[in-house]
């Protein structure tokens, strides 16, 4: 007997049930449970396509130059995205902020939301640095912004912000890109555009994206560039980096200065990823000794379909798992009795419960005028058909890893879903030699993680953080960013 997809979707439908009985939370999707859900999309009967990824990229057969992309008429709109001040901010906000749209496709109405912080020291001078969340389907600015990397975080009250006093603007400048087409405050007058979406639309789009919004702000133009990204992030950074490589070529249209490529508790590769989460549970005593060994001899995680003994020790490792967060199997749970006062909040103190704060700030009719978004019923991730999506992302990190990129993949190594174990794996199949043996790195005279640097590709871990790093860990996350845009390993002392 095979798993079918409605197994699959029972089983999540139980997981979900059982939250709603035993918390008095609501069982709100999150970038892990559609990451889940396309993983288990591969065994249904109509999954998507998985071949190899590839630009697409063709010659124009009278020029012999690449055709280039949309750009559109950029005049005043830097202006006019300036954000004056996001409602419930702090005093004391020493740098720009912008936010708005950028047009990818004016034929098919597709327009893609983005909220830019520039840095508070330096920013003439600083990188550009985008970040995109995963999913496929989840918010760089609910996510990323909101609850990571960005300048601001939201207090329990869901109306004020305070501050990330370890913002990687401080490194660099960022954006934070909505993407795609369906996913927060970016949206298309296409309907079928939030059906037939998948990783080649999703790069391609935001490539037209970034040619565009360079437009809009010229003057970084010419500024070094890096991608940054987090879970199915993991194929969109590489992917998109691909293309940029490709388009470069087109000397009729602006060059990105793209500069390395650091994807977080990545999901690259369908085979390593699956092993290494069900290793990471039986080391971590999640798991049973019965279980990993039934886990490991009945399920083929290169074949999409599993056998029924296979599906009966993963369902007995569920069982055994219990309620935990997966995201930080260290963490506690949401609890609605347990929110902090506005004043109790602390950067360092991630809150559980910080989802819930920022789905109500964003649905604030005032912080969506602030941000020149339209009136939108704002949701951290949303249900969009993905259509193609490869098993492995391994040879596009093998094509920028041959074009001299910097490569860095980093993990937190409390995350259960795209664990340190998965991503280890994954490197050890490129079979890099080593040239910077293992090592442990530092802030603030503490051990911040480890780094082993290989032939092209840096491997960093880092410490005590789960699936989202900047939320958990925020002062180590800053060290290692800075170090990554600076060209360095992070310190040895």
């Amino acid at each position: 007997m095979k798993v079918t997809n409605l197994t699959w979707l029972v089983l999540l439908l139980l997981c979900c049930l059982y939250q709603l009985v035993l918390l008095p939370i609501s069982c709100n999707a999150n970038q892990i449970d559609y990451l889940n859900k396309l993983i288990e999309s591969r065994r249904s009967s109509n999954p998507p396509r998985a071949e190899p990824w590839s630009t697409g990229t063709e010659l124009d057969g009278a020029n012999h130059h690449y055709s280039p992309v949309y750009v559109g008429p950029q005049d005043s709109l830097m202006e006019a995205d300036k954000i004056d001040a996001l409602p419930g901010q702090p005093q004391g906000v020493d740098f720009n902020q912008y936010a708005g749209y950028v047009t990818v496709d004016p034929k098919a109405g597709r327009y893609l939301f983005y909220y830019f912080v520039e840095s508070p020291q330096n920013s003439s001078t600083k990188p550009l640095v985008l970040w995109l969340n995963g999913g496929p389907g989840c918010s760089s600015l609910g996510y990323g912004a909101m609850e990571e990397l960005g300048p601001f975080r939201v207090n329990s009250d869901g109306k004020t912000l305070f501050r990330n006093e370890y913002a990687w603007n401080n490194a660099a400048n960022v954006i934070f890109l909505e993407s795609p087409a369906g996913v927060g405050f970016s949206y298309s007058k296409t309907s079928a555009d939030y059906t037939n979406t998948g990783d080649k639309s999703t790069a391609e789009d935001s490539y037209t994206f970034l040619v565009n919004w360079l437009e809009r702000f010229p003057q970084y133009k010419t500024r070094d560039f890096f991608l940054t990204g987090e879970s199915y992030a993991g194929h969109y950074v590489p992917q998109l980096a691909s293309t940029i490589l490709s388009k470069n070529e087109n000397t009729n249209q602006t060059v990105i200065n793209l500069k390395g490529i650091a994807i977080g508790n990545a999901w690259i590769d369908d085979n390593t990823g699956n092993k290494g989460f069900y290793d990471y549970f039986w080391t971590h005593a999640i798991n049973s000794d019965e279980t990993n060994a039934g886990i490991n001899k009945y399920c083929n995680f290169a074949d999409s379909d599993q056998s029924s003994t296979c599906s009966q020790y993963i369902s007995q490792g569920s069982q055994e798992t219990g309620n935990i967060d997966i995201y930080n199997i260290y963490a506690p749970l949401c609890k609605s009795s347990a929110a902090k006062s506005a004043s109790a909040a602390s950067v360092k103190d991630f809150d559980p419960c910080s989802d819930g704060y920022v789905k109500s700030y964003l649905n604030l009719a005032e912080v969506q005028t602030a941000l020149h978004a339209k009136p939108t019923d704002w949701s951290a991730c949303s249900g969009i058909g993905w259509t193609d999506s490869p098993t492995t992302i391994l040879p596009t990190i093998q094509q920028l890893i041959a074009s001299g990129m910097s490569v860095w993949i980093y993990s937190g190594d409390t995350d259960g879903r795209v664990p340190v174990t998965s991503s280890r794996y994954s490197i050890n199949t490129l079979k890099l030699s080593v040239e910077t043996a293992w090592r442990p790195w530092y802030t603030s005279d503490e051990v911040g993680g480890y780094v082993v640097g290989y032939k092209g590709l840096t491997f960093v871990t880092v410490r005590g953080s789960g699936h989202t790093v900047p939320s958990y860990q925020p002062e180590r996350a800053l060290t290692m960013i800075s170090s990554f845009v600076q060209g360095n390993l992070p310190p040895s002392s």
